[in-house]
C-alpha cells in the first residue's frame, strides 16, 4: 500500500482545511486508516482513525468535535476534515495504514505498516 497525503496549507484560526489520504495498490476499505501529527522536536501524535470496513472513527480528546473522517471508496481516499483550527493544531499530519490495528493500540506509531509523507497545516493566529 502506498499511501499520498495531501491538502495542508496556512490558514487562519477558525478556518477549515480538508485533507486527502490517498491509496494505491489496495482498497482503502481493507486497512484502517490512521492520522497523526508532528511538530519539531515532539513525538508524532495521534489525531483521528478511521477503521476499515465499516464506518467506526475515534478521535483524540485535542480534535474531538471538531475534526470528522470521511471515505470514498472509489478514490481509494480517506479524508480529514478539519474545522474550527487552532494555532495548536500547527504540525506536520501524515497518514498511516494498518491491516492490524485494535482500538486499544489504535495511538501507537507502530500499530500502523504504511504510511505517507506528511502535510503541513500551519494555522495562524
Amino acid at each position: 500500500v502506498q499511501l499520498q497525503a495531501s491538502g495542508g496549507g496556512l490558514v487562519q484560526a477558525g478556518g477549515s482545511l480538508r485533507l486527502s489520504c490517498a491509496a494505491s495498490g489496495r482498497s482503502s476499505r481493507t486497512y484502517t486508516t490512521g492520522w497523526f501529527r508532528q511538530v519539531p522536536g515532539k513525538e508524532r501524535e495521534f489525531v483521528a482513525v478511521f477503521f476499515r470496513g465499516g464506518s467506526a472513527t475515534y478521535f483524540a480528546d485535542s480534535v474531538k468535535g471538531r475534526f470528522t473522517l470521511s471515505r470514498d471508496n472509489a478514490k481509494n481516499t480517506v479524508y480529514l476534515q478539519m474545522n474550527i483550527l487552532k494555532p495548536e493544531d500547527t504540525a506536520v499530519y501524515f497518514c498511516a495504514a494498518s491491516e492490524r490495528v485494535i482500538l486499544s493500540t489504535i495511538r501507537l506509531e507502530t500499530s500502523y505498516a504504511y504510511w505517507g509523507q506528511g502535510t503541513q497545516v500551519t494555522v495562524s493566529s
